[in-house]
């Protein structure tokens, strides 16, 4: 039990004694970020609210540092476990300095009055969310972004060892989203926190995690680092996903290819033809792809949603055979995209394609 923060044992979850997912077994330790990631319903919430014992165990054991939780008062509980989850809380004429000092509840007795060392501990923790701007704003009034924030300030206020949170992305913007992971980051980081979550944006799950557990069906389906867990077959299996693809290397999902024969032909290369591959797939246009080397950032998103690549070796010049496949493409299609401005040696031949376009009418230039 050295350095786990947080265990479980046999564990089986669900509702009114029926289990759901059978056999969970968790380690979480100081200083490390898990996730559980999984489809709609797999029960990643179900998880996370008997181990907080909002959910009664069906069967099975959850320890913390080495104790029994069945056996903790809420005092001794609330003092080592913070929570985050998803229900929107809607207190009445409240600041977010009062919202984030319900955090110091455990501390301050029946009363819960806050002593002067109560107050510095709320402002610590508000400035460590940078929401000190908010302190005196009415907590009904502000963002969801700037509430997230602010319930991440009232979990930190528990000086907790273990933070759990469900989906706390949601509802969140791209800025917000980013903002409240790299705070969570850095907290583990500093703090040594332990962070148990649940998550639906994969790429941030494959980013932000130090472990993946993946909830499908009646089990915990696979769990380990993301480097093991974020393959394209693996993702596209676990959600069972039947169009379009998983890439792993950036993390992201991709449409699946228009079906039919090419009508245009994009020249691209170094991440260039990434956006017209993508406007060309958004508008329903089968396209071909080349002359990419298999290394070149182009490729992955070239693979997923052209009609036809034509490739080379990596760390290749194009050669004489690429060079004329793609040619004979290019000379089929009714137009050919060219957002590369400039053709280093390996690509010389990717310039007379362009030109040979250009004295055809095929270049598009729009």
């Amino acid at each position: 039990m050295k350095d786990v923060r947080l265990q479980t044992e046999n564990l089986s979850v669900g509702y009114n004694g029926k289990a759901l997912i059978r056999e969970i077994a968790l380690s979480l330790h100081p200083g490390e970020i898990m996730t559980l990631i999984g489809p709609n319903g797999a029960g990643k919430s179900t998880i996370l609210k008997s181990i907080i014992r909002q959910l009664a165990l069906v069967r099975g054991t959850v320890r913390l540092d080495g104790r029994d939780m069945a056996g903790l008062t809420e005092g001794e509980l609330s003092r080592s476990v913070s929570v985050l989850m998803t229900a929107h809380i809607h207190p009445e004429l409240m600041t977010c300095f009062d919202v984030a000092a319900t955090g110091r509840y455990p501390y301050t007795g029946r009363l819960g009055i806050l002593t002067r060392e109560d107050r510095e501990k709320v402002a610590q923790c508000l400035a460590l969310v940078h929401a000190s701007d908010l302190a005196d704003q009415d907590f009904s009034r502000i963002s969801d972004g700037q509430r997230q924030r602010v319930l991440l300030a009232r979990a930190l206020c528990q000086e907790p060892e273990v933070l759990v949170l469900d989906e706390p992305t949601s509802f969140l913007d791209i800025r917000h989203k980013l903002e409240l992971l790299a705070i969570l980051k850095d907290m583990v980081r500093t703090r040594h926190l332990a962070v148990l979550m649940s998550l639906h944006e994969l790429d941030l799950a494959q980013k932000v995690s130090d472990y993946v557990v993946c909830v499908r069906g009646d089990a915990v389906e696979r769990q380990g680092p993301p480097e093991e867990i974020f393959t394209p077959d693996y993702i596209m299996s676990l959600y069972g996903a039947a169009r379009g693809s998983y890439n792993a290397l950036f993390g992201s999902l991709e449409l699946e290819a228009v079906s039919g024969a090419p009508e245009v032909f994009v020249i691209g290369g170094g991440g260039a033809g990434i956006p017209a591959y993508r406007k060309l797939q958004r508008q329903g246009v089968p396209f071909a792809a080349g002359v990419l080397q298999e290394n070149d950032l182009d490729y992955p998103a070239a693979q997923a949603l052209a009609a036809e690549v034509v490739s080379e070796e990596p760390f290749q010049p194009v050669g004489e055979a690429s060079f004329r496949q793609a040619a004979e493409i290019m000379a089929r299609c009714r137009r050919v995209l060219c957002p590369v401005e400039r053709f280093g040696p390996m690509n010389e031949k990717n310039r007379l394609l362009r030109r040979m376009a250009e004295a055809a009418g095929a270049l598009d230039v729009g």
